[in-house]
C-alpha cells in the first residue's frame, strides 16, 4: 500500500515538474506580432531586447550625428557615447539571426522594420549612417537597380528624411517613412514603405464613446491610399488604450505604435488577430 501511495505522489510530482517546464518554455519563446511598433524603443531599461521578448517586429531609434557616430537618443546626445545606433541595434540584430539560423524570430520570414528617427541635418546623417548599413548588408533589405531584395531586417527612416538623395540612389539598404497625409501624391514603391501621420493632426477622439463618424471615413480614406501603395499605416501619439487600438485596427491600421510594450502584447495576443494587411 505505501509502495503504491509513493508511486503515484511520485507520478504527481513529475507531473508537476513536467507542466511547470512547459509553462516556462512557452514563456521563453516570443510570438511574432506584426501589428506591434515600439515607440521609442531606446527608452526601456533593456533597448531591443525587451521589444523582442515581447514579440515586436517593428521598431524605433532616434539618432544623432554626433562627432562621426551615430548616437541613440531622443534630445540630448552628449552622455550617450556609449549608445550608438551599432550597439544598441545593428550588432545584436545580427548576433540574434546568427544564433537562430538566418531568422529575428525562428519560424518567422517576414522582415523586422528597424524605423530610424533621424534628429540631425539629413544629408550628412546619412552619408554617415551608409556605410554602416553597408557593413550590416548580409541582413538588411536593399534596393537594387529596380528590384527589391527582401532580408531579415528592413530599415526605414524618419524623422529628418534624405528624400532626395534616396530617390537618386539606385543601390541602398534603407527606406523613407512618407507622411500619411502626402501618400496620395508621391506613390514610389522602392522608396516609401510606410507612411506616418501623428495621431491628433487626423483624429481627435480619445477612446470615449464612439468614434465620429467622419473621422473614421478620413482616417479609412488615408489607409486605403496608402495600401494601394504598398505602405504600411502607423500614427504616432495616439491615445494608449484599447478602444483606440481596436478602432484603428478595424479602420485598417498596419503599425500601433506604443510604449506600452506588454500591454499591447497582450491585446494583440488576446484578440488573436493580424487585422491590418502588413506583407
Amino acid at each position: 500500500m505505501r509502495t503504491a501511495n509513493f508511486k503515484v505522489e511520485f507520478l504527481k510530482t513529475g507531473l508537476f515538474v513536467l507542466l511547470t517546464l512547459c509553462q516556462l518554455t512557452s514563456r521563453g519563446q516570443s510570438i511574432p506580432l506584426p501589428n506591434a511598433f515600439a515607440h521609442n524603443d531606446y527608452f526601456h531599461k533593456r533597448p531591443l531586447y525587451d521589444a523582442l521578448d515581447n514579440g515586436y517586429t517593428n521598431i524605433e531609434a532616434d539618432i544623432f550625428l554626433k562627432d562621426d557616430e551615430l548616437v541613440v537618443a531622443h534630445i540630448n546626445p552628449f552622455f550617450k557615447e556609449n549608445r550608438t545606433l551599432e550597439m544598441l541595434y545593428l550588432k545584436p540584430l545580427l548576433d540574434r539571426i546568427i544564433k537562430n539560423g538566418g531568422q529575428v524570430y525562428k519560424g518567422y520570414n517576414t522582415p523586422v522594420t528597424l524605423l530610424i528617427d533621424i534628429k540631425t541635418d539629413a544629408g550628412r546623417t546619412y552619408l554617415a549612417l551608409k556605410p554602416l548599413l553597408e557593413k550590416y548588408r548580409s541582413i538588411l533589405t536593399g534596393y537594387d537597380n529596380g528590384r527589391v531584395v527582401i532580408k531579415q531586417v528592413t530599415i526605414v527612416l524618419s524623422g529628418n528624411k534624405p528624400c532626395g538623395i534616396i530617390k537618386g540612389e539606385t543601390n541602398r539598404l534603407a527606406f523613407i517613412d512618407e507622411d500619411l497625409r502626402e501618400t496620395a501624391r508621391d506613390s514610389i514603391m522602392n522608396v516609401y514603405t510606410m507612411a506616418s501621420c501623428k495621431y491628433s493632426k487626423i483624429i481627435k477622439w480619445t477612446g470615449l464613446g464612439i468614434m465620429p463618424a467622419t473621422e473614421k471615413q478620413l482616417l479609412q480614406n488615408y489607409v486605403y491610399m496608402a495600401h494601394k501603395h504598398g505602405k504600411k499605416v502607423r500614427l504616432w501619439a495616439s491615445p494608449e488604450n484599447i478602444s483606440v487600438w481596436k478602432e484603428l485596427l478595424n479602420c485598417g491600421v498596419d503599425l500601433i505604435n506604443t510604449d506600452k510594450l506588454v500591454q499591447l502584447k497582450n491585446f494583440l495576443l488576446t484578440n488573436n488577430t493580424v487585422y491590418a494587411k502588413t506583407d
